[in-house]
């Protein structure tokens, strides 16, 4: 231990001397170990975001609607109805069955109105409260005139207040506050959604009679949620017709597959990091080869006195990797202030995000250790293979 901290010293020292090449050579190992970790952890962080915003709203529903493609399309309009056998039909395999509904009404509170997205909800999916309490299932079995108001209209008609108990008109009918949701985390997921009074489905319809646009089918095991949205296209062909068509629309499956794009777009853009690192890594190479060739004499006289092949070549070895450490920590304390400064903006947009620290310092110093490694090999043996006396002799 105490030869390879002296060889450690040595090679410190080495690099000193000549410390203006071997900052202009680890220039290249900044740049690929900074845009690596930026990217990965921006990535990584994003996805965590996207994940815990959309997870907040509750458990993901299959979609199904009218393929409005198919020749007569009125032969498969779904219908109120439908709701109650589509849920007996399924039975077990879903927890609720919730017709959508959605449309823009006028909302009014006290001496304001304003137009708001109106829709018809069941129990399963509701965001976090911040105040009163969330649907019931007696809301939904006595079609009760209550609404659920986003935070956004709560605060537009009743500013900082506790709404809950509170009257609103919506299209001429009276409906009691009984609840208020949390924010939205981030602005990417607000827009609509936090501009939104949820009602009761079995109110809205009694309020605003009409065919639903589609169903919310929410699946009690998540796994089998294919399985879930092909028997409950069957249930509504049973109703209508075998030649009525049905469009699926997994949430859950699109935000896997949104996820899926984000990484491997993070893994494509790690991957041009890593070409700078291989170019970087040749560059140590290049300089090391120089330093043997410079060095050739002094290599011969440690050779003389007793230096054995492979103290040459560790000493020349640990100098390439503490050459590609050196501008791999750099790149890191980079790309670490890069990935902060786009979690807070990511988090802005997306809600909270989780960046794993841990995993991103461990590949950037495992990328400059390896790079180190692998560029410092050839000029380590080259030295080691000298023979002394020509060496002496150069």
């Amino acid at each position: 231990m105490t030869r390879l901290f002296a060889y450690l010293g040595e090679a410190s020292d080495a690099l000193w001397r000549n410390r203006t090449r071997s900052i202009l050579t680890t220039i290249g190992m900044i740049i690929g170990s900074a845009s690596i970790i930026a990217v990965f952890g921006v990535s990584k962080g994003a996805t965590s975001g996207i994940s815990a915003t959309v997870n907040s709203f509750g458990p993901s529903p299959i979609v199904v609607f009218v393929d409005r493609t198919q020749d007569y399309p009125q032969i498969a309009q779904i219908r109120y109805r439908d709701v109650a056998r589509v849920q007996d039909d399924l039975g077990g395999e879903v927890t609720e069955v919730v017709p959508f509904y959605q449309q823009s009404m006028a909302v009014k509170a006290g001496s304001k109105t304003r137009f708001y997205q109106v829709a018809g909800q069941g129990i399963s999916q509701q965001p976090a409260l911040e105040f009163g309490r969330a649907t019931t299932e007696q809301d939904v079995r006595e079609a009760t005139h209550t609404a659920f108001l986003t935070d956004d209209v709560s605060r537009y008609f009743f500013g900082d207040a506790d709404p809950v108990g509170r009257d609103i008109t919506i299209a001429g009918r009276h409906f009691t506050v009984a609840g208020v949701y949390a924010p939205a985390q981030g602005t990417l997921f607000s827009g609509s959604v936090s501009q939104t009074v949820g009602l009761p489905y079995t109110s809205y319809y009694r309020a605003f009679p009409g065919d639903p646009s589609g169903l919310a089918v929410y699946p009690a095991d998540e796994s089998r949620a294919t399985q879930v949205a092909e028997d409950a296209k069957k249930a509504l062909q049973h109703i209508h017709s075998e030649r009525a068509l049905y469009d699926v629309q997994d949430a859950q499956q699109i935000v896997e597959g949104f996820e899926k794009v984000l990484n491997i777009a993070g893994v494509g853009l790690s991957a041009i990091g890593a070409v700078a690192l291989v170019v970087a890594g040749i560059g140590i190479m290049n300089i090391m080869l120089v330093s043997v060739t410079e060095r050739t004499r002094e290599i011969g006289i440690r050779k003389s006195i007793g230096a054995s092949a492979g103290d040459i070549a560790l000493q020349f070895l640990m100098e390439a990797v503490l050459l590609a450490l050196a501008g791999g920590v750099t790149g890191m304390a980079i790309g670490l202030a890069i990935t902060i400064g786009g979690a807070q903006l990511l988090s802005k947009q997306v809600g909270a995000v989780v960046i794993p620290y841990v995993l991103v310092v461990s590949i950037a110093l495992a990328f400059s250790g390896g790079v180190g490694l692998f560029s410092g090999l050839w000029p380590a043996l080259r030295a080691a293979r000298m023979d002394p006396i020509e060496a002496l002799r150069s």
